[in-house]
């Protein structure tokens, strides 16, 4: 039996629970506990950003721990970084920006890239470059009525998944809107949090996902 490429991972998590665990700030660590304690609920997305202490080690650890996972980083700003992710087991690319470049790389490499962007503008040039899908970031500036309008004009399908400031209690209106998932950072883990209370509270947004109507 082969295992499942990137993308089967990928599609199989927007099915099941589309919510991006980013764990900014992680140390390879910390990578098992907190990783089983946002797994065993059931998240299958784990974004370790490149600004975290020894983000490789961390993604390395993880890509073999949790082989089940689509396990990659955020933060990832030239076409270098994302073959250095890949080089560690990487799977997934999730950016701040659209640049092209990384999202090309991405592909090349068989890769799934979530590239930031805000605007119709950087959406469609996202989509052309090869991009999976696309995280609205940050969030704060945007509205469930963006995502509303960006999903009239965006290719039918086209995951549009909110980045900042999303909890259990807002995931709601961003739903009925469109959006196919999100992005959770700090409400779900930040450096120091115990891996107990981050169980405790990726076990919250599972039961607030699967709470939601469909969209």
């Amino acid at each position: 039996m082969t295992a499942p490429t990137p993308l089967e991972k990928f599609d199989a998590a927007m099915r099941e629970l589309p919510l991006v665990a980013i764990l900014r700030g992680l140390s390879p660590a910390e990578a098992a506990d907190v990783g089983d304690a946002i797994v065993e609920p059931g998240f299958r997305l784990l974004e370790v950003p490149l600004n975290s202490p020894q983000p490789l080690e961390s993604i390395a650890l993880m890509r073999k721990r949790f082989p089940q996972a689509l396990v990659g980083a955020g933060t990832v700003l030239g076409a270098q970084q994302v073959r250095e992710v890949h080089a560690a087991g990487g799977e997934l690319i999730v950016s701040p920006n659209f640049n092209a470049e990384v999202i090309a790389e991405a592909a090349r490499l068989g890769m799934v890239c979530l590239p930031g962007v805000m605007t119709p503008t950087e959406a469609f040039g996202a989509l052309a470059a090869g991009a999976t899908g696309l995280k609205l970031f940050p969030a704060e500036l945007a509205s469930p009525a963006v995502v509303k309008a960006l999903l009239a004009v965006l290719p039918s399908g086209t995951p549009v998944m909110p980045v900042g400031g999303i909890s259990p209690d807002n995931m709601a209106g961003w739903r009925a809107a469109g959006a196919a998932g999100f992005g959770i950072g700090s409400s779900l883990y930040k450096p120091g949090k115990q891996a107990a209370a981050v169980r405790e509270d990726a076990k919250k947004f599972v039961v607030a996902w699967k709470s939601l109507p469909p969209a």
